[in-house]
């Protein structure tokens, strides 16, 4: 294995990082209604958990609300009594054929919770990025120990690692500012 292979494993391993906590932070609200908000919910179908987007659709046709259409006509309670117990702050209600959940506005001790569980949500991913790169520089260090790569290519391969962590650290420190400010906005 060379110094480039470890490189490109880590920045594989990091985008995969990025990517994951893009998706968590998509499913925590910011005021306006979302089909993403929903991700996190599984629906118990037919003995079965899955995720609510396998057995319904779910659309935002307005900004204060989520509309989720079954498939079958039969999950309107279960896809309801799913959503009420995710504990996303959300009452469905249902007429039978759909469930349509309104998006009440962020009161100002929500919005703050919400930008703290952000700000976790965020630490994680940082904690994620910076176990990949200890997993780099510890195969940095077994190459130079088994002699496949000089001690100045391992310096090297330090030096870019530490630069690779620095810049998705700055990108998730971006994504959460942006997330913070989309929050905080009334």
């Amino acid at each position: 294995m060379s110094v480039k292979r470890v490189l490109e494993d880590m920045s594989t391993k990091m985008k995969k990082s990025l990517e994951a906590f893009e998706r968590e932070l998509s499913s925590i609200r910011a005021g306006k209604a979302s089909g993403a908000m929903l991700d996190s919910v599984r629906v118990d179908y037919y003995g079965s958990v899955v995720p609510l987007n396998q057995v319904a659709s779910v659309n935002a046709p307005e900004p204060r609300l989520i509309v989720v259409q079954p498939w079958e006509k039969g999950m309107v309670q279960p896809i309801s009594k799913a959503i009420q117990s995710a504990d996303l702050g959300l009452n469905p209600t249902d007429d039978g054929t759909v469930v349509r959940i309104p998006i009440p506005p962020l009161t100002e001790e929500r919005r703050k919770e919400l930008v703290k569980k952000v700000k976790q949500v965020g630490e994680q991913a940082k904690v994620s990025i910076r176990q990949v790169r200890r997993e780099a520089n510890d195969e940095l260090k077994k190459l130079e120990t088994d002699k496949e790569i000089s001690e100045d290519e391992h310096h090297r391969g330090n030096d870019e690692v530490q630069s690779l962590t620095d810049d998705n650290v700055k990108r998730v420190d971006d994504i959460l500012e942006k997330k913070e400010k989309d929050i905080l906005e009334i």
